[in-house]
């Protein structure tokens, strides 16, 4: 019972590689390697934020929220 299922699943791996060598999967094995070192586009160029804006920004909405965090903790204290 072995061997002939042996037999059977190298019979149908040989069908495939026959298979696939007769439709063209083994003609360039090459340049799909080398393909994906190669860029199809250039790449899109992306606004450099400013970065003291955003740092002035960033301060002043910590400042608003450590404001709004005392004026909370001040209404929960004096209740």
């Amino acid at each position: 019972m072995l061997l002939p299922l042996a037999l059977l699943i190298a019979a149908i791996a040989v069908g495939f590689f026959i298979w696939a060598a007769r439709t063209g999967q083994f003609d360039d094995l090459d340049t799909p390697a080398v393909r994906m070192l190669f860029d199809d586009e250039e790449p899109h160029r992306q606004a450099r934020p400013n970065p003291e804006t955003d740092v002035r920004q960033s301060v002043v909405r910590r400042d608003e929220a450590s404001a709004n965090d005392a004026e909370a903790e001040t209404r929960r204290v004096l209740r």
